[in-house]
């Protein structure tokens, strides 16, 4: 393998600026990387000619750079539009149909100078946190194989891991930036709702619950891909503006002040070991000069799931209801996706209107928490990777998960009134990570922490 294939992007992307690595030299080597390691892994789909992708990194190396990502090697989650490209969702409704745009924030990747090799793979319309689907298949996890990748960024996350590709793109609804993360040894962040515009299309105003954001193997280089991806979309009626993340990035952080919440006082059932791991992993931020404290449950776990999964399957049932409705299509929906479109359309307005009144009572007892802590942190998922072949894990700890997206409850605090979230890995024998979790749009604040951390463990 090319050594700088091991780089961080920070670093090939100035080995190219200076003529260092050529943009020719990086995509031989990132096929070749591909071919060895893809097969075993399944990570990277639709992948590209081979000859255009070498013609494009040549062309690549007699133009000025176009940006900090000019030359780089990615591939896309295929939940995102890639001009040219097909956007199958991992569904048979939509696989082999080419793109005729690349998204907004596709665009920005390819308009600061990145060569998109081809997508990474996801589950069913990215519905659960297993990467597995008809089209494609499963992808393995990167550092246990014969287990599950998570998701649904799991494609992005191994072929990081993979030395496949050095950036990826993601998306997070339920942990999806954040569980393939922890689970394959890199880094994975759910920026502030707004901060990377979706697409304008559909609504764009009632309860948003996902969000595009960056992954990368440092804190930094999701730091630099966030300012590629983020910014405002006129557009849009929402949005936060991109700022100079990685100018901020190192800085101490002595004297911060953690919030460690664990299971959430009992409620979030783990597997044996996952909580001792992550006790001891966010212990060390102690070492770092900050104080980590035990603290009790600030909102009642029963409700947040309540209003999460009403505004979830609503959200779902907005989306694919269409499909739903054309009985030649529903027979090719998963067994996920029908329940949750079925439990959208029955709800009722005042349904809707009570979970929304619960997720603006757990913001604002969110606000009262971030009164005396800079922080809070969570495991990353309740469970270690399980086997591949599972649909999803049908019980933990002794406890039976009654849905296909129970056993990922713990990362609901975030996703229910999308703050900034930067999921950090925990070395060790099984995968896992923590979510660190910050104020609303202290996006910045997360990357230092998670920084830190990049240094500590």
């Amino acid at each position: 393998m090319a050594e700088f294939l091991e780089w961080d992007a920070h670093r090939l992307s100035a080995a190219i600026a200076a003529g260092v690595v050529s943009a020719a030299d990086l995509m031989r080597a990132t096929l070749d990387r591909v071919a060895e390691r893809n097969p075993s892994v399944n990570a990277i789909v639709s992948l590209r000619d081979e000859d255009a992708l070498m013609a494009e990194a040549r062309e690549a190396d007699l133009v000025p750079a176009k940006g900090p990502l000019h030359g780089i090697p990615i591939a896309v989650k295929d939940l995102a539009n890639v001009a040219g490209l097909p956007t199958s969702m991992g569904s048979p409704v939509f696989a082999g149909q080419p793109a005729p745009t690349s998204d907004i924030m596709v665009q920005r990747m390819q308009d600061a100078g990145a060569i998109v090799i081809g997508k990474t793979n996801t589950p069913e319309f990215g519905l659960g946190s297993h990467t597995y689907n008809p089209v494609f298949g499963a992808t393995q996890n990167a550092l246990l194989p014969g287990t599950s990748a998570g998701g649904s960024s799991g494609g992005a996350a191994v072929a990081l891991a993979t030395r496949m590709v050095c950036l990826a793109d993601g998306s997070d609804m339920m942990g999806s930036l954040r569980n393939p993360a922890g689970w394959n040894g890199v880094y994975g962040m759910r920026p502030s709702w707004g901060r990377v515009p979706a697409e304008p299309v559909g609504d764009m105003f009632l309860h948003p619950l996902s969000t595009n954001g960056p992954m990368a193997r440092c804190p930094r280089d999701v730091a630099l891909l966030l300012e590629v991806q983020a910014g405002i979309d006129p557009r849009q009626p929402f949005g936060l503006p991109s700022e100079q993340y990685q100018a901020q990035l190192q800085t101490n952080i002595t004297g911060r002040k953690i919030a460690w919440l664990g299971d959430w006082g009992g409620a979030f059932p783990m597997e044996p070991g996952v909580l001792d791991t992550a006790a001891v992993a966010v212990a060390q931020f102690e070492t770092a000069g900050c104080s980590v404290a035990d603290v009790a449950p600030p909102f009642d776990a029963d409700a947040l799931w309540q209003s999460w999964t009403t505004l979830r399957s609503w959200a779902v049932a907005a989306k694919l209801g269409p499909l739903y409705a054309q009985a030649e299509m529903r027979d090719k929906l998963k067994p996920a996706a029908i329940w949750e479109i079925e439990r959208g359309l029955a709800m009722t307005g005042a349904e809707i209107q009570r979970a929304s009144a619960i997720r603006s009572d757990w913001y604002r007892a969110v606000i009262r928490l971030f009164d005396d802590y800079d922080a809070f942190v969570l495991p990353t998922a309740q469970c270690f990777p399980f086997p591949v072949e599972w649909d999803w894990p049908r019980e933990i700890g002794g406890v039976t998960m009654d849905t296909y997206h129970r056993w990922m409850e713990v990362v609901v605090p975030v996703s229910l009134i999308g703050l900034p979230c930067l999921a950090v890995p925990i070395p060790g024998p099984r995968p896992m990570g923590l979510q660190i979790a910050g104020r609303p749009r202290d996006d910045i604040g997360i990357l230092q922490l998670g920084e830190a951390w990049h240094g500590i463990s």
